[in-house]
């Protein structure tokens, strides 16, 4: 887990109390996830063809920034924590689900992977397959549904969309694989979110 606390971010917002979490989010690594017995992306998704680089991976789980506190300043501090993160643990690699409500059936969901699979698919040796898919086929793929938020910023990061999405009936949404490489971060963000020796 790493958290963000008020003072490690200098914005213009409404006032915390010293040392007030403000932003989370999950982090699993190699050794983490070898004791909980996986990632839980590979509950959704057959990770095979991600098992070599398995030890330079961490998987990006669920984030929350404090409603006060939710601007780009504190998700930049949030993101350049996490680039912290991996560099300290010698990770090179994050994976995670991209959840999109079902709310329509699936359509938004299905629009999406219709559109990102013809701008952002991973390399074919790296594609995963999902253990439960969404039936985009027999799903409308022609909504011109705009990118959620965290979707938008992923693949602004140079985030790739590893196969077909899976339906989670849990939460009822439909979960993107995805994969972010920190080679892949395009210069202006590695600024933000990398130490100069990377």
């Amino acid at each position: 887990m790493t958290a963000l606390f008020r003072g490690d971010v200098d914005e213009g917002t409404a006032p915390a109390q010293a040392g007030e979490v403000i932003g989370t989010c999950r982090v699993l690594t190699p050794g983490a996830a070898r004791r909980l017995g996986g990632w839980y992306s590979d509950t959704e998704f057959d990770l095979g063809p991600l098992r070599a680089g398995q030890d330079r991976m961490a998987e990006l789980g669920r984030s929350c920034v404090h409603p006060a506190h939710r601007q780009g300043g504190v998700i930049l501090a949030l993101w350049g924590a996490l680039g912290a993160f991996l560099q300290a643990n010698r990770l090179d690699t994050v994976i995670g689900c991209a959840s999109v409500s079902m709310r329509d059936g699936g359509h938004v969901a299905a629009s999406l992977w219709e559109r990102l699979r013809h701008t952002h698919l991973a390399p074919s040796a790296l594609q995963v397959q999902p253990r439960l898919a969404l039936p985009v086929d027999d799903l409308r793929c022609d909504l011109q549904a705009e990118l959620p938020p965290r979707i938008r910023g992923y693949v602004r990061c140079g985030a790739k969309v590893l196969g077909a999405p899976a339906w989670d009936p849990d939460f009822n949404t439909a979960d993107l694989p995805m994969l972010l490489r920190l080679q892949d971060l395009p210069e202006k963000y590695r600024r933000h979110f990398l130490s100069p020796a990377d």
